[in-house]
């Protein structure tokens, strides 16, 4: 087996394993994990290095021929997504050991540690499977640790939207396992390259149903309206460090699962109209939702989901140009998300809660922690020079260029979307961060000064800059990236260099 590709699922595992030995030495713990990551980022950095010019890694577990075997695969985007993944799987770890050398979190340190590599593993998964089942198995290996993450240091509210969250996560589970066994009953096959290669053979309504049905499935998990409701009352009372990663990448495994099978599988089928008006649905349903909040966790929550329909948006494009928009904005959103998340969570520290009605003049008790709400809200909402700003203009001159009504009203959907981001978090700027501090948040502030746990913030607080600067670096090597997103979607609409990678030269073009 190809070591690269091993790396990013054995080493969680064994680490996972390790840290459970580990649970009654916290300091050992902490190490053990952030190791692991550590190893994970290096590989992965690797893997991209080996791809980057459009090579396809691919490794078959136990020597067993393509497609009777477990198939793993790594192209542009997939390690890409390996690599941000995990180094943002890092930095939110640092935050969570920050908090608990702090004294800063009810959650259960020793139980978090495994779970949170599992966690990894399954993310890690997702995105290299080369075949439906361990597509599948990714998932629940993800969403299984997060059914536990999310009941960390339970309440009323948490087990409440706990069990909505796997309520709606089993219902997608049941229909993911529903469309593979249609998949198989149809070609005789689950490996993503072979499937590619056989189901040409099928009518065209009946691929039109599958490309549906997965479509359903995976926006489900996505979050794409009107797949939506579970979100908005799931990460908002998670702890910050399980919301910040459910933000920043739970949804986006899903949407690259929608990009993966309906570019490979599916792209002969014209749902782009369907996709087209997903899109513009989840970008104003989502922002309006946000308007409206008094949370500023809910209005993250809100603006998460309407930004998938950017997403959603470029791959209803379909053209190479797009894509590489789509790949551009992935890295943009898993970022900017974990920072906004992670500052929320220091405004939790800082006056316990994060209610917009008993929030005023954060800027006069902390001008860190408002530098560090600025730079990813004003990249969220797209303006210039932020990640954001280049993602959205890519998105939107690849629909400029395309030239149909259909793409006109994605970009006008894209830009009002933009518009009301802005007004959304700059609502949160004016009641939270503007005006006079109010008494219980001055006192606040200077608990936080006095207590033992300064070390612990002091941790908290930097890991978020490091995040927020992750998002400026991203703005920095936009023309890099945006040359690898390049590559990658010409591998997605060719399809040809995966299919031949996996199956050997002479596999049949779709």
């Amino acid at each position: 087996m190809n070591v690269l590709l091993a790396v990013p699922l054995v080493v969680p595992l064994l680490g996972a394993a390790l840290t459970l030995l580990l649970r009654r030495l916290p300091t050992a713990q902490q190490i053990a994990s952030s190791l692991v990551l550590l190893v994970v980022v290096a590989d992965a950095a690797v893997l991209l290095a080996h791809t980057a010019d459009g090579t396809v890694v691919v490794s078959q577990a136990g020597g067993w021929p393509a497609p009777l075997g477990i198939t793993l695969v790594a192209d542009p985007l997939a390690a890409l997504l390996v690599l941000v993944s995990s180094v943002v799987l890092l930095i939110v770890l640092l935050y969570a050991i920050g908090q608990d050398i702090g004294g800063l979190s009810r959650a259960t340190p020793q139980v978090f540690h495994p779970i949170y590599l599992v966690l990894t593993a399954g993310v890690c998964l997702s995105f290299v499977s080369g075949d439906l089942f361990n597509l599948f198995v990714g998932f629940e290996m993800m969403l299984t640790a997060s059914y536990a993450l999310i009941t960390q240091a339970p309440t009323r509210s948490r087990v409440r939207a706990s069990m909505i969250y796997t309520l709606v996560s089993l219902t997608s589970s049941i229909l993911f396992l529903t469309g593979i066994a249609l998949v198989y009953a149809l070609t005789g096959t689950i490996n993503l390259a072979d499937i590619a290669g056989k189901l040409g053979a099928a009518t065209p309504a009946l691929r039109m149903v599958l490309a549906l049905l997965f479509l359903v499935v995976f926006g489900i998990k996505a979050a794409i309206v009107p797949m939506h409701f579970w979100l908005p009352d799931s990460y908002p009372v998670a702890l910050t460090r399980i919301s910040a990663i459910f933000a920043a990448l739970l949804t986006k495994v899903a949407v690259y699962a929608v990009i993966r099978t309906q570019t490979l599988l599916f792209a002969r089928d014209d749902i782009s109209t369907v996709l087209l008006w997903v899109a513009v649905a989840t970008m104003i349903v989502g922002i309006l939702g946000a308007l409206v909040q008094d949370d500023v966790n809910r209005v993250a929550s809100f603006a998460l989901v309407s930004h998938i329909g950017f997403m959603i948006f470029g791959l209803a494009l379909g053209t190479v140009a797009a894509l590489a928009g789509v790949l551009l904005y992935l890295v943009h959103h898993i970022v900017a998300q974990a920072s906004l998340f992670l500052v929320n969570g220091l405004i939790r520290q800082f006056v316990g809660h994060t209610s917009l009605r008993a929030i005023r003049g954060l800027t006069t008790v902390s001008p860190v922690l408002a530098a560090l709400f600025f730079v990813p809200a004003m990249s969220l909402a797209g303006l210039p020079p932020t990640s954001g700003f280049v993602a959205k203009v890519a998105l939107f001159q690849a629909g400029v260029a395309l030239g149909t009504w259909q793409a006109y009203v994605g970009i006008a959907a894209g830009v009002l979307t933009s518009a009301l981001t802005l007004i959304a978090l700059f609502r949160i700027w004016t009641r939270a961060f503007w005006g006079t501090p109010l008494p219980d948040m001055v006192e606040a502030k200077q608990r936080l000064r006095n207590a033992s746990n300064r070390g612990g913030l002091r941790m908290m607080t930097a890991m978020t800059a490091v995040m927020v600067t992750a998002g400026l670096v991203v703005a920095l090597v936009a023309g890099p990236l945006s040359e690898l997103g390049f590559t990658a979607a010409h591998d997605l609409v060719d399809g040809e260099a995966y299919i031949h990678a996996v199956l050997g030269e002479e596999a049949p073009t779709p």
